[in-house]
């Protein structure tokens, strides 16, 4: 029988949730025990994929393309296993199923109402992931912050499945923020004391808390919290802050969580094997040589906008021994008069991030431009290849107004063109060319040697590409068209006679992982370091 760990937050959102669950998942993974992670989002949104990076961080996507939360990254990351649709439900899923079965008359006769129907729904989905995973314990992390009302038919759900459950099938652990005060030095626990008692409230007595704070907790706030929330000392945990994500796992097993919270769920415990996850986390905190990355886009005010790309920098840093400091330019401030060299200079590398729409184009395009000319390091993902294009259509080939149809629909040289298969889209979500996809690589190019082979997997999500008809015109001219699909779309650019200039349509950010980095980020930071 699958065992179910429920990891509910309070006090605030990004409290660190998806961490802890992506954490706990990898130290149980590390006993031999199969395990996966479910992410709850409250959110009448279907999945992710029409949301505003500012209102919800990047977009993650599945080999089977579903459009996620980011925390399915997080699980991916720490686990190393693949996440698929089935690992993210959220509140507009569970009613567009609900509903779904209402019109197809399996209620007939009854009042369609959010206990049981929505409630059962919820556990009928939880249970799947178990059954679709063969897993032996799966984590559910709950989204958002207890007291939420979107949140409680997620709540009530979970409530209801302990009493389902056998008794040791089920734990419930309730991550919160300890408020740290420089001015007096005092750890207040008052906060996480009534998201406690909401939790409790409801029905949910949690069974292991972790306290979420900025220093290690003492015993005696241990005791304090104890006292207020029903759990024992040796059931409350400290999340501290640490240098990297990458070292909660071991801040955690140091304190004997998962021995704890095996014997809760009635599991044997054994050693876990850390000693690669150890000497990952090592590499990242001691690295030898210090290179600066410079990341262009248009969310960057909001670094969780492209946090995949950032840790997989990471990953290729520690397998290189590299040091990074990322530099966040904002698209549009490279825009203003002398910004471009004032931003860049100094730079040894520049990635192009990902992004739809108008709003910084130019300042991509300068920032591409600048690379190509100053032999500067260059790696381009999704509009970072479709930019690098346009760029190169304009300032090598000469096609003055060349762009793409996405932000000039009568340019003169639509260089960048809508999918023929997008011509016929009519609704927004989840259409895109989403998910993996073949690419075929050529022998002798940059792409090619890094992967170390002719066909690779990488996943995608975009609605244009490169314009067929102008495909020899740029090839002319010295661009090597290093990666297809199986249909012929341009998937890998290369420029020759530069140090190192890449650019992907696919997302390789998103199966890069900490022990297995992206081949083409482990390119990109060699070149960027002189290596």
């Amino acid at each position: 029988m699958t065992k179910f760990v429920i990891v509910t937050g309070g006090v605030l959102s990004s409290v660190g949730k998806g961490t802890v669950a992506a954490s706990i998942g990898l130290l149980l993974k590390a006993r031999g025990y199969k395990t996966s992670v479910v992410k709850v989002d409250p959110y009448i949104n279907v999945d992710a994929g029409t949301m505003n990076p500012y209102m919800h961080g990047e977009v993650f996507v599945t080999d089977d393309g579903a459009e996620t939360d980011l925390d399915l990254g997080h699980y991916e990351r720490f686990l190393d296993i693949d996440m698929s649709k089935h690992n993210n439900i959220t509140a507009g899923k569970v009613y567009f199923e609900v509903i779904k079965k209402e019109r197809e008359g399996k209620y007939l006769g009854q009042t369609v109402q959010i206990i049981p129907h929505v409630t059962d729904e919820i556990k009928s989905m939880i249970r799947k992931v178990a059954e679709l995973d063969k897993a032996d314990i799966v984590i559910v992390e709950i989204g958002g912050t207890v007291g939420d009302i979107e949140s409680l038919p997620f709540l009530e759900a979970v409530r209801q499945m302990k009493l389902e459950e056998e008794e040791h099938d089920i734990v419930f652990i309730h991550v919160a923020l300890v408020e740290y005060l420089n001015v007096t030095g005092e750890l207040k626990t008052k906060p996480l004391q009534h998201s406690v008692q909401e939790l409790r409230r409801i029905g949910i007595q949690p069974d292991i808390i972790i306290a979420r704070s900025i220093v290690p907790i003492d015993e005696e706030t241990k005791k304090k919290i104890a006292l207020f929330t029903n759990v024992k000392p040796e059931y409350i945990f400290s999340n501290y802050d640490v240098s990297t994500a990458y070292e909660v796992p071991l801040i955690l097993e140091k304190q004997s969580l998962p021995s704890k919270l095996l014997s809760k769920l009635a599991l044997k415990d054994t050693p876990p094997k850390l000693d690669d996850w150890v000497n990952f986390v090592n590499a990242i905190k001691n690295g030898n040589k210090v290179v600066r990355i410079g990341l262009v886009g248009k969310y960057t005010k909001l670094k969780d906008s492209y946090l995949s790309i950032k840790e997989a920098i990471y990953h290729a840093s520690a397998m290189l021994h590299l040091k990074p400091q990322i530099v966040w330019i904002e698209s549009t401030d490279l825009e203003k008069d002398n910004a471009v060299e004032e931003k860049l200079k100094g730079l040894d590398g520049i990635v192009v991030l990902p992004g739809f729409g108008a709003r910084g184009v130019d300042g991509k395009l300068k920032a591409i431009k600048y690379a190509r000319e100053n032999n500067v390091p260059y790696l381009g993902i999704c509009y970072g290849l479709q930019l690098a294009v346009v760029e190169f259509a304009r300032n090598v080939l000469g096609l003055k107004g060349a762009h793409t149809t996405e932000v000039d629909p009568n340019t003169p040289y639509p260089v960048v063109t809508l999918l023929d298969e997008q011509k016929r889209v009519t609704q927004v979500g989840g259409t895109m060319r989403l998910g993996a996809q073949k690419i075929i690589l050529k022998e002798g190019t940059i792409a090619y040697n890094l992967y170390g082979k002719s066909e690779v997997y990488e996943r995608h999500r975009h609605r244009y590409e490169v314009n067929p008809e102008y495909v020899d015109k740029l090839q002319s001219a010295g661009m090597i068209i290093s990666g297809v699909s199986e249909n012929g779309l341009v998937e890998m650019i290369e420029l020759k006679d530069h140090k190192f200039f890449v650019a992907t349509q696919a997302h390789p950010e998103f199966k890069s992982r900490p022990l297995r980095p992206s081949p083409l980020f482990v390119g990109f930071l060699k070149a960027a370091a002189g290596l």
